[in-house]
């Protein structure tokens, strides 16, 4: 466990100035100071430093983040895991990204709910950058991420390789035509909004095509996936996501996936957590059970 000197470091970390960490921390100013100096004395090396009136971390400062952070998300894990009656099933308190969380995960935790019935269950689901901010505030155990992001800085699986799709309407006359991106970009694109993971993913694989979403003749933003379907249903445009996001409308026919020449794309869908936690082998021991059940 950290002790009162290591938590101010965090929430400095996280907030970036000592006046507003004072008052998150309910400390004076003066003491958060202290806080820190009493830290830098101790491990010999400056940990922050002003560059342009910007409060930054040294990399002395960044070392110690990463190790403090993981202690203390651990320290969180074991305290839920002491606190309860009975030490099996110990409780899931993790994150994902809006597709995995909205069309992949119900099935695996209705699974995982049928056969350990007493596993108390948390599923945030947000984008990648919030997630990773879960993470290592400890508010998570561990994420299921669909976006890009800097692998280095965290433990991170493979979950999942997903089938990265264009749909149509089934009464679109781009249904079950074989045709080109010159061609799809003079249809209405329905597109997630800016900073979500199947728009970044999206937006790479137009990249590789040289186009991007201004490519198209018309884009329609909305931040709600299944809005978004019922457009594309109604034969308003055309969209492109994990097909695992569309599974239900094309068993049902009411989509059709687009056929295009030199498109087969698929996204790897990661378990990521916090670098040399001492719970990762419960952590991996989730993700085996995940995959099981995704297969």
């Amino acid at each position: 466990m950290l002790d009162f000197r290591h938590e101010t470091f965090l929430a400095l970390c996280r907030i970036r100035s000592y006046t507003k960490t004072a008052e998150a921390l309910h400390l004076t100013q003066p003491a958060v100071t202290q806080h820190i100096k009493a830290l830098e004395a101790y491990y010999g090396n400056r940990l922050f430093m002003y560059a342009d009136k910007t409060l930054n971390l040294t990399e002395h400062g960044e070392l110690l983040y990463k190790f403090a952070s993981t202690v203390a998300s651990d320290s969180d894990n074991l305290a839920d895991i002491l606190r309860r009656k009975v030490l099996s099933d110990p409780p899931l308190r993790f994150g994902a990204t809006l597709s995995i969380g909205q069309y992949i995960m119900p099935d695996i935790l209705e699974r995982i709910l049928l056969k350990k019935p007493n596993t108390s269950i948390s599923m945030l689901v947000e984008n990648t950058h919030h997630l990773l901010d879960k993470l290592e505030q400890g508010e998570i155990q561990f994420a299921l991420i669909e976006g890009l992001f800097n692998k280095s800085a965290y433990h991170s699986e493979l979950f999942a390789i997903e089938p990265f799709i264009a749909v149509c309407s089934k009464n679109s006359p781009l249904a079950d035509q074989t045709i080109s991106f010159q061609e799809i970009i003079q249809s209405n694109l329905i597109v997630r909004e800016s900073g979500s993971g199947t728009r970044e993913i999206f937006e790479h694989l137009l990249q590789k095509h040289n186009l991007s979403v201004s490519s198209f003749s018309r884009v329609t933003e909305i931040g709600n996936m299944e809005a978004i379907k019922q457009l594309v249903r109604a034969d308003f445009g055309i969209t492109f996501l994990y097909r695992a996001a569309a599974k239900k409308e094309l068993l049902q026919g009411e989509m059709r996936q687009l056929k295009i020449a030199g498109l087969d794309a698929r996204h790897e869908l990661n378990f990521v957590f916090l670098k040399n936690s001492r719970h990762a082998s419960d952590f991996l021991a989730w993700l085996e059970e995940f995959k099981e059940y995704y297969n």
